[in-house]
């Protein structure tokens, strides 16, 4: 008895250790693969593993998020404070990607807590439970409707802001490909020896 009692601390005691190594990533391009995400974090330290967390909501193409383990938790902490005053960009997102502290109940898999019981049971009507358990129901419903609506305008406003950067790159890049036609065919230097203006040959 008391070696399980032991073991389950042992565990318990890891998984807080992995909790302060890990930090939450949200505002993740839907195309961002874990070995993108390697390479990223690894120019802060060791990346231990990452976890992509599914969006369980419609669309399926909003920006997602993911736990990234970290080799101990100071590089973690370094991270947060790093990303909290440099935007840092992955993948092409528009809008630079944040990160915070990652917290116990955002693992999937996390031991139980020693000396915790968790206790499930059938509310019937005539409980006294049965109308908090109906307003419980319906306010996780709520809730997920208001978070599909958000998230369908946060990735409405990510669409307009990709597409305006793609406009602003190919603008750029018409003024660029003008001026290389302008030096190429002699245009520059000609209207240079026609005002009397040096240009440089570089």
């Amino acid at each position: 008895m008391g070696t399980s009692s032991e073991e389950e601390n042992a565990q318990y005691a890891a998984f807080l250790e992995k909790v302060e190594k890990t930090i939450y990533v949200d505002n993740l391009s839907p195309q961002v693969t874990e070995a993108v995400m390697k390479a990223a974090f690894n120019q802060f330290g060791n990346v231990v593993g990452v976890q992509f967390i599914p969006n369980y909501l419609e669309p399926k193409n909003m920006p997602q998020a993911a736990l990234v383990e970290m080799e101990n938790p100071k590089q973690a902490r370094e991270i947060i404070m790093e990303m909290g005053q440099y935007p840092f960009m992955i993948s092409g997102m528009p809008r630079p990607v944040r990160a915070h502290a990652a917290k116990l109940e955002m693992f999937d898999e996390r031991p139980r807590k020693p000396g915790r019981r968790t206790v499930c049971r059938w509310v019937d009507s005539k409980d006294p439970d049965f109308d908090v358990a109906k307003k419980i129901e319906h306010l996780v419903r709520k809730h997920a409707a208001e978070t599909s609506i958000v998230l369908e305008q946060q990735l409405a406003e990510e669409e307009k802001l990709a597409n305006q950067q793609s406009e602003m790159l190919k603008a750029r890049y018409r003024k660029y490909e003008l001026l290389d036609s302008v030096l190429d065919d002699g245009t520059a230097k000609r209207l240079a020896r026609h005002y009397n203006m040096p240009i440089s040959d570089v």
